[in-house]
């Protein structure tokens, strides 16, 4: 199939290579490429604040989302390799393209959906399609030198926290008191076919840096040598836990303010956003600084303990107003890590294997994304929200653990 695929994509150009000794000639498609990912991503953040509300709608409980959010992981999980794989075969804007369209395909699926299991196949559909992010995560690194890799990573965050702002805002804003959620899928849909647009017209049909990755040069060409090394396994654990954990908030916090603050779909739509501009200021702004003056590695320590000690005051302290707050803290210091955890990985294999890589650092936080809800709607069902809010902590534990033991093993790549 993928040799099909990789015929198919030969009728879109010619390779285009770039000397990796010209790093300013990279500038505009790296700014092409993020506003693809913008694009798509607002799309993305629409479905976000509605699916817990969309699903008790249509019969479903708290068990229901807990599932659907799942059934988008598992299909993700399962494919995310092959997307990666499918870019360093066929190309990056084949692979890119593909993937944007077959998302707003799913989209529109489950906009069309009015009975519960019908959401379910359209979240399937989207996590089969969940390919652009892991694919344009790799061409941001193909674009960028190692010296500016940890920053062309914080853009990919960056932009993930534009959709963040604009996505769950234009969802709430397009549910408003309806109770009919598909307006907001449609918009999704077709802010997807925009990205595809943009991404075939604007994008090179494929761009390959000529440096290899400083690694696992002598690796042949699959995704088991890629994994092949001890520390790039511990690597991926860590994105396992830490989407766990991301996963399980965002599970939690729409039930909590629902019941703790009587939150609707629009109050969360908003802190949402709130979080988006976190995340743009601290990836977009400040990342590539603290990472050039401390070292990404510390940089990474900080963001895991603050991630994992606003869960623990969360979990242990009163249900007061300002409490929401350490949620966003939470999520300022999870978003820290995320970019230079995708930094390190994009550098230690060769480039034409960077695909596969990001396909499976995408698998890894899918595995997560199966876990997280499960194990947070597991403690909440049984203990309460209290428990179900340590837990997230508890998990976040492992990645400061590994920030200060194995990830020393990464320190020769420390950006500077």
């Amino acid at each position: 199939m993928l040799n099909r695929l990789s015929m198919i994509a030969k009728l879109l150009g010619s390779p285009h290579r770039m000397p990796s000794n010209d790093a300013s000639r990279h500038s505009p498609l790296i700014w092409l490429v993020f506003l693809v990912i913008v694009i798509d991503l607002v799309g993305f953040g629409l479905v976000i604040p509605l699916l817990p509300f969309m699903a008790p709608s249509l019969g479903g409980d708290a068990a229901d989302i807990a599932f659907i959010m799942i059934t988008y992981a598992i299909g993700a999980a399962i494919i995310a390799p092959m997307w990666g794989r499918l870019s360093d075969t066929a190309g990056r804007r084949f692979a890119l393209v593909l993937a944007l369209l077959a998302s707003s395909g799913a989209y529109v699926v489950t906009a069309l959906s009015d009975t519960l299991m019908q959401v379910y196949v359209g979240r399937a559909l989207s996590g089969l399609a969940a390919g652009s992010l892991p694919v344009a995560t790799a061409l941001m690194a193909d674009l960028s030198p190692p010296e500016r890799r940890a920053k062309a990573m914080g853009l990919v965050g960056t932009a993930f926290g534009l959709g963040l702002i604009a996505g769950p805002v234009l969802g709430g804003l397009l549910t408003g008191d309806s109770e009919s959620f598909a307006l907001p899928f449609y918009t999704a849909a077709v802010m997807s076919l925009i990205a595809a647009i943009f991404a075939f017209w604007l994008l090179p049909p494929q761009i390959v840096r000529s440096e290899g990755g400083k690694g696992d040069q002598a690796l042949p060409n699959t995704s088991v040598s890629v994994l092949a090394p001890r520390k790039n396994k511990l690597l991926l654990m860590q994105y396992v836990t830490h989407t766990c954990s991301v996963s399980s908030i965002i599970y939690l916090f729409p039930l909590w303010v629902a019941d703790a603050y009587q939150w609707g779909p629009s109050n969360v739509g908003y802190f949402f956003g709130v979080v988006g501009v976190s995340m743009i200021t601290l990836q977009g702004g400040l990342l590539a600084t603290l990472s050039r003056v401390f070292g990404h590695l510390n940089v990474l320590r900080v963001g895991a303990i603050v991630y994992a000690a606003s869960l623990f005051v969360v979990a242990l302290g009163e249900t007061t107003l300002w409490m929401p707050a350490m949620i966003l803290f939470a999520f300022s210091g999870s978003t820290v890590c995320l970019p230079l955890l995708n930094a390190i990985a994009s550098e230690i294999v060769q480039s034409n294997h960077r695909g596969r890589m990001m396909g499976m650092t995408a698998s890894a936080s899918s595995v997560g994304r199966i876990v997280g809800p499960l194990f947070a709607a597991g403690l909440l069902s049984s203990q309460g929200f209290g428990m179900a809010w340590l837990g997230s902590g508890l998990m976040v534990l492992f990645l400061v653990f590994w920030s200060f033991t194995a990830a020393r093993d990464f320190k020769r790549l420390e950006l500077s």
